[in-house]
């Protein structure tokens, strides 16, 4: 499996809301970096943290797919 056809498969739900949650930590940090007041050197060095954090977190959460393998769970009792 290349990298395309990994980006197009279908992203398991735990990776969707790790995906969303470093998209929401890469925002933050860009607002903090270009916050119109000053704002002191350690702020600005997190905002870069944060970035940076953010993006691997939903880079990889983006290439996580589900295993076509793993049979899906049944519900109910077992007979």
């Amino acid at each position: 499996m290349n990298i395309i056809e990994r980006v197009k498969a279908p992203t398991p739900k735990f990776f969707k809301v790790l995906r969303t949650i470093g998209l929401s930590v890469v925002a933050a940090g860009g607002v903090l970096m270009t916050a119109p007041v000053s704002l002191p050197a350690g702020v600005i060095s997190l905002a870069g943290y944060l970035t940076v954090a953010g993006t691997v977190m939903t880079a990889v959460s983006q290439t996580a797919v589900e295993n076509p393998a793993r049979k899906p769970k049944r519900k109910g009792r077992v007979q």
